[in-house]
């Protein structure tokens, strides 16, 4: 697993963003079924927070049968295809959520924001070609 230094938000706990960079990993394939996570010390000398936090991220983890801890060998994911794949909309609907409500908030219509996203994907499909 490549652990990196995560860019914590301060308005939101720092367990559930481990948890959620977690979950990103999953999604993008960067870790699967099977796959060892590093020991919760090293996780936390690795992300530069308390040990106790990460703690509570992987106990969490392994509430929702993410990952599961064998003693003595180590924590490794559990996660099948249909956790990936539940994962994987859960995030994407959060992600949807959050842009609509801010569109909205700044004035948007329903006609115009869907008409601002098919010429957004437009641009990047292009964007993508010429490259």
């Amino acid at each position: 697993m490549g652990v990196s230094q995560l860019d914590y938000d301060k308005s939101r706990a720092i367990y559930k963003q481990i948890i959620e960079d977690f979950q990103k990993q999953l999604v993008r394939g960067e870790l699967g079924p099977g796959d060892k996570v590093p020991s919760q010390r090293e996780y936390a000398l690795k992300v530069r927070v308390n040990p106790n936090t990460v703690q509570r991220a992987y106990q969490e983890l392994e509430r929702t049968g993410m990952v599961e801890t064998v003693r003595g060998q180590g924590t490794f994911i559990q996660a099948d295809e249909v956790m990936i794949c539940g994962i994987r909309q859960q995030m994407a609907d959060n992600l949807l959520d959050h842009f609509l409500e801010e569109m909205s908030s700044l004035g948007y219509s329903e006609n115009e924001i869907q008409a601002k996203l098919t010429r957004r994907w437009t641009l990047i499909k292009e964007a993508r070609i010429n490259d």
